[in-house]
């Protein structure tokens, strides 16, 4: 019979409370610890109590914190339980990789990062259901653990999501421009808008307020996450600010917006004809030595893994 790891949980807010939650309705033994007082049976006094006995239990450990707080639990980690399996769900995965490689050279470690998340934070902003159907990323690199990385692969499918597997690297690249992005902008929308004093606020509707949600989150969180992916971000505010200074530029010569709408419109027509392709199932046996590179052209392909079947993983590749 296959041992279930047990799963330990450092940090226990809006995305790591929903990962001990979730996995606990899939029947997996779950605690974790937070520095913010949580009331409930799974949640041990302190976050050296949880490490301890994730080292006893031979745990996966996920660190489930802000990315300024990293480095502080990978300090523990290296105290407490140096030899457990390693992921994470941090927003940004080259700076926890570089700091993980820094307190914990010798880590069995693969960084993740689940695709899902709400304005409201906290453990009570938490649920089991947060990551079913979404994408979760399980990053797939030469060096990755082939362990860790399976763990990480199994947690984040029994918390009801499916795998992206690719490099850290295009990873930070792509969520500067679909995730950190549109924190940016909906910050300016958001202060523009309130610039035009209570009668715009009381006219805005669907647009304004889809537009600004992501504006309800803690400050403190968007930065963590924005800045610490600084440079990718830049470039995706520098192609963004072109497509800006073109629309003004357009604009204010002939009036017109045609090119920036219709560009919006076919991008966003890209994105629901990806949703709503069919695709087709293939098989990828890792034990063969080049199947994170296969798993990589399923991820760069938007393909995800479903399921695991002892050495194969099952993927879906858009039709």
């Amino acid at each position: 019979m296959v041992r279930v790891r047990p799963v330990c949980v450092v940090g226990l807010g809006l995305i790591g409370g929903s990962v001990l939650r979730a996995a606990a309705r899939a029947g997996r033994d779950v605690f974790g610890a937070s520095d913010v007082a949580v009331a409930d049976p799974r949640v041990e006094e302190t976050v050296a109590a949880a490490l301890e006995r994730a080292a006893r239990e031979d745990a996966l450990v996920v660190i489930a914190v802000p990315l300024p707080a990293v480095d502080e639990v990978l300090r523990l980690v290296a105290t407490h339980a140096p030899s457990c399996l390693l992921t994470d769900v941090v927003s940004v995965k080259e700076p926890v990789a570089e700091a993980v490689a820094r307190r914990l050279p010798d880590a069995r470690y693969a960084g993740g990062h689940p695709m899902a998340g709400r304005s409201a934070s906290g453990w009570d902003a938490g649920s089991a259901d947060l990551f079913d159907g979404a994408a979760w990323v399980v990053a797939t690199e030469e060096d990755t653990s082939p362990e860790a990385w399976r763990e990480a692969v199994s947690l984040a499918l029994d918390c009801g999501a499916q795998v992206v597997p690719t490099t850290m690297r295009e990873h930070d690249a792509a969520v500067a421009r679909i995730s950190h992005l549109p924190h940016v902008l909906s910050a300016v929308l958001a202060a523009t808008g309130a610039e035009g004093g209570s009668l715009a606020l009381s006219l805005a509707a669907g647009s304004f307020t889809d537009g600004t949600r992501v504006m309800g989150t803690r400050p403190e969180l968007v930065l963590a996450m924005c800045e610490g992916n600084r440079a990718a971000l830049l470039d995706a505010v520098d192609e963004a600010l072109g497509r800006l200074g073109a629309a003004r530029g357009s604009l204010a010569s002939t009036g017109g917006l045609a090119a920036t709408i219709r560009a919006g419109h076919e991008g966003r027509q890209a994105l629901e004809d990806l949703r709503t392709a069919g695709s087709e199932e293939i098989p990828i046996d890792l034990t063969d030595p080049e199947a994170f590179e296969t798993l990589r052209d399923l991820g760069t392909a938007g393909g995800r893994v479903l399921r695991l079947d002892g050495d194969t993983a099952v993927g879906a590749l858009p039709a």
